[in-house]
């Protein structure tokens, strides 16, 4: 099992994550959606080249944990049954995210139990935009709980809607889920189909806006194309050059992975993020400017460096993570992340804020 503090302790590690996207289709059609995955959107149309992305993963030795999404990855039989199978057999964990649409049939098929029982852990959509029947998500839910994988029931941060989560948990695993499963609420997401259906985030200064929670987490597409990171409008296409590779063979994947995890620049956003990055003669200028979100200043820092990573910064990222195990001098009191905000991890914006 791995809970959801593991989790994203290995995700704050350079190198130690990624996401694989298996398809960009989704049958559900929630509102909410911040990617407008589509029941007829893409999926893997070249499978050797998907298993050559999987197995690129699946031989990066620094690698722990490989998340699974889409769309909605169990609408991509052939394609998630071989990347689980070979994630688990790389020695990695493997972490779903789903809206347990596949829950509604009752008892689900064995393929789906098969993909549960190779999993660590289970992301279930269970906030009130998702559509999937409340009875296909209990059954989801049971079916997580059976397999022996670890349950993060994923909830939008609304009070009303996470006490709902807990009586869909208490129905579905009885008094005792906490054995089983654990509440996440997150924040809404205003982009994709959502756009309009929530409020935007605050505006807050540069410096104030900390580390980014997703920098250490590429994401890897069935087609080839790498993010530096699982942000909804980066995995779309969004943002500077800085953020996208592309990979034709698991050669191409370990290149891709290696260089991102290398990148000073993405190193401090993860590590000692913007407050250390605005103490840079640089980006000094933009420590009291406001952004609407992380995202935005950090697309607005790699259009300003134009691929560049000066001296300064490759001495930034030497300095390891607050809390982390490893040692060096203290930095100046500029260097230390600020506390995490609502802005943390916000998706990127459609354009950049402000002359670069």
């Amino acid at each position: 099992m791995l809970r959801l503090a593991e989790l994203d302790a290995l995700r704050r590690q350079r190198g130690r994550s990624a996401l694989l996207i298996v398809t960009d289709r989704c049958p559900v059609g929630c509102a909410h959606c911040s990617v407008d995955a589509r029941p007829d959107g893409p999926r893997i149309t070249d499978h050797a080249l998907f298993e050559e992305i999987v197995e690129g993963l699946c031989a990066d030795e620094d690698l722990r944990v490989v998340g699974v999404s889409g769309g909605e990855p169990f609408v991509e039989r052939r394609g998630l049954t071989h990347a689980a199978r070979r994630i688990h057999e790389s020695g990695k964990a493997l972490v779903p995210y789903t809206s347990g649409h596949w829950g509604a049939g009752g008892d689900p098929p064995g393929w789906v139990r098969s993909v549960l029982s190779l999993s660590a852990c289970v992301v279930l959509g269970v906030d009130a935009h998702h559509t999937s029947p409340r009875a296909a998500v209990a059954t989801a839910a049971r079916a997580v709980a059976d397999a022996g994988a670890w349950l993060v029931a994923q909830v939008l941060d609304d009070p009303a809607q996470i006490e709902d989560a807990q009586d869909l948990l208490v129905g579905a695993l009885g008094a005792g889920w906490r054995d089983h499963a654990e509440i996440h609420p997150v924040a809404p997401l205003p982009y994709g189909r959502a756009r309009g259906l929530f409020p935007g985030p605050r505006r807050v200064t540069g410096e104030r806006l900390g580390r980014c929670a997703i920098a250490h987490t590429p994401t890897v597409r069935y087609d080839g194309r790498i993010t530096a990171c699982c942000d909804e409008n980066v995995i779309m296409g969004a943002g500077p050059a800085d953020l996208h590779r592309l990979a034709g063979d698991r050669e191409g994947v370990r290149r891709a992975l290696a260089g991102l995890a290398a990148d000073p620049f993405l190193a401090v956003l993860g590590t000692l993020g913007t407050g250390a990055l605005t103490a840079l003669p640089r980006y000094r200028d933009l420590a009291h400017r406001e952004f609407s979100g992380i995202c935005g200043i950090c697309q607005h820092m790699l259009r300003r460096a134009g691929g560049e990573r000066d001296a300064l910064l490759h001495a930034l990222a030497l300095i390891p993570a607050p809390g982390s195990p490893e040692t060096s001098p203290p930095g100046p009191a500029a260097f230390s992340p600020a506390e995490t905000t609502p802005a943390e991890t916000m998706p990127v914006e459609a354009a950049p804020e402000g002359p670069p």
